[in-house]
């Protein structure tokens, strides 16, 4: 017989900060915090069962456990790949924490937590495909089709940052080498890294003062912004020539830049195999929380 909660308690596990949350039947968060991601596997996984006993106790409940990670579980060996935060790779993450917390467990990549959050009650809601882009420290994505996400038969549906830079041109070849062993990934070039080092050399990685410098008149990063934006919606073109989205929905820390808002359906449009581009590029609802809120919504509400 399938255990009963109180409510639903959703996990962003992040390099550098974890975040926890719980939520009501209805999607009202009623209790969060966030805490440093502790250093190596084995802290992680106790540090998150730690953070769900100590909420639970706080609500005076018992909560479903959805959890968000940089990776995804494979459905070949039933271990973390493709996690950008090395030390969850190779490990039966689910399974670990499940047995820390003396219950079933579900695990989902992170991108795919974000598009579910925006698409069931964010800046997607009522939407029947939905893309969800996370664009910061890498550069994922998620599919939510009619309110499910569309994971595919390797786990790995959304994930266009470890694609190449669609129609590129002979000066962005033969690209940079990808963490994943590839060259000229998008992750590469418009990820926050990819965009500090177009626009300040190879040893830059912080990109969040470049929008200011580019509107204060600096030429460099107003260049480099403009680079970022035509390969962004090269990459997003190719999305809405494979599964014409009924919005595309951008997560993460470059989502803040506004001007992605204007030119990337102008710049999308003439590599779009259509005779018209209405494909609206939206800024998501619930900002940094979208994560843990989807994390939570990977079980079906309490009863109420």
């Amino acid at each position: 017989m399938q255990q009963v909660y109180d409510f639903r308690i959703g996990i962003d596990l992040g390099g550098t900060k974890t975040e926890i949350a719980a939520l009501t039947r209805d999607g009202m968060v009623v209790g969060r915090r966030r805490v440093p991601t502790p250093p190596g596997y084995d802290a992680s996984v106790g540090g998150m069962a730690d953070l769900v006993r100590q909420l639970e106790q706080e609500m005076g409940g018992t909560g479903s456990v959805g959890i968000g990670i940089p990776g995804v579980i494979s459905p070949a060996t039933g271990l973390v790949k493709n996690a950008n935060t090395i030390a969850l790779n190779g490990h039966p993450f689910d399974r670990d924490i499940a047995a820390a917390l003396g219950r079933e467990v579900r695990v989902e990549n992170d991108a795919n937590c974000f598009a579910l959050s925006e698409a069931a009650d964010g800046a997607a809601a009522g939407q029947s495909i939905v893309f969800g882009v996370i664009i910061g420290t890498g550069c994922g994505g998620g599919i939510v089709f009619d309110g499910k996400l569309l994971r595919g038969r390797h786990h790995i549906a959304g994930e266009w940052g470890h694609t190449p830079l669609p129609w590129p041109a002979p000066e962005e070849l033969p690209g940079r080498i990808c963490w994943c062993g590839h060259r000229n990934c998008l992750e590469t070039l418009i990820a926050g890294p990819g965009l500090a080092m177009d626009t300040d050399g190879p040893g830059a990685r912080d990109a969040t003062h470049i929008p200011a410098r580019a509107a204060a008149g600096d030429a460099r990063a107003q260049a480099a912004l403009a680079r970022h934006a035509d390969r962004m919606a090269r990459g997003l073109a190719v999305i809405v020539n494979l599964i014409d989205p009924h919005v595309i929905v951008l997560g993460g820390g470059l989502s803040n830049m506004e001007h992605l808002y204007t030119e990337l359906p102008r710049l999308m449009a003439p590599h779009v195999f259509s005779d018209f581009v209405h494909t609206p590029v939206v800024k998501n609802k619930h900002g940094d929380s979208s994560g843990v809120r989807g994390a939570a919504w990977l079980w079906p509400p309490p009863p109420g």
